[in-house]
Parts: C-alpha cells; structure tokens; sequence
C-alpha cells in the first residue's frame, strides 16, 4: 500500500490541522491518500504535500495531543477539499479506500464534479473529488452554472482502472 504517491498535480491550498494522534494521522494521510512526508517539525508537527511542494497539508499535536474530535454541531471546519486531476486518480484512490476497508460518509456526483467524502481519523471531513472539464459542466437556462447532489456511479468510477 505505501507504493501510492498522489498525482503531482492534485492541489489545495494548504491546510494546518490539530490532530490528537500524528503518527495515526500520517498513516492516513500519507500511508493511505498516498501524500508525501517533507519534513517533521519536532516530533509534534509533520508537514506533507503532494509533488514536493514545501506542504499542502500540516498537522500537529501542539494544543491537541490525545484531544478529542471537535463536535459535529459547532463552528469549525466541514471538510477540506482535495482536487484531483482526473477521474482516474479518483478511481484510483476509492479502490485504495475499499481495499483498506476504511469508511466512506458518502459519494456524490456534483454535475461539476465526482466526489467522495469521509473523515480523518480525527473525523475532519475530507473530500475526495474531480472536476470534469469545464464545457462538460451542466448549466441552467440563464446559462449559470447547475450544481445538484445525485447519487455517484461508484461502478462506473472504478471501471476507469
């Protein structure tokens, strides 16, 4: 499972989470989704990318070592979103997911985008998605775009690999 890299083109800002557990959280991240480790921080803060970027993702202990997932019904974050390059590398990562046995919260298809969502081992949402190309994205009458939430052809995904 750790021959995985992301594609060197998957993109995201970058993001700082808290996490309780960091050695837990890079199994995920980078064991899993297939990111990759560019430098420890101490031995309380990793930061990994995809590509060799300085990071996309940080995580760290310093306020929340052993700390509890924050709970569903505050402020905070909902998911952060991690853009893929093409519906492949989606494919690619929920058959990673599948294999893993690892829990899904859910799968869409966006008009705009495929998507597929679960948490972290913190249960921070994370978003798996793709974005088909542009001309292909449906529009309303006034020619805005149209979003919706259907079901995702997950068989239809996977036969892309």
């Amino acid at each position: 499972m750790n021959d995985y890299t992301i594609p060197t083109a998957t993109r995201i800002g970058h993001i700082h989470l808290k996490v309780s557990d960091l050695q837990r959280s890079l199994e995920f991240y980078k064991d899993l989704l297939g990111f990759e480790l560019v430098t420890m921080y101490g031995q309380d803060a990793a930061f990994i990318s995809a590509g060799g970027y300085h990071h996309h993702i940080g995580l760290n202990t310093w306020q929340s070592k052993g700390g509890k997932p924050a709970p569903k019904n505050t402020a905070g974050l909902f998911h952060t979103a991690i853009l893929l390059p093409t519906r492949r590398d989606l494919a690619v990562l929920l058959q990673r997911l599948i294999d893993a046995k690892y829990p899904l919260t859910g799968a869409a298809d966006h008009g705009v985008s495929e998507a597929i969502y679960l948490d972290d081992p913190d249960e921070n949402g994370v978003e798996l998605y793709w974005d088909r190309p542009r001309e292909e994205w449906p529009l309303n009458p006034d020619d805005s775009i149209m979003m919706y939430t259907r079901q995702l052809d997950i068989n239809g995904l996977l036969a892309e690999i």
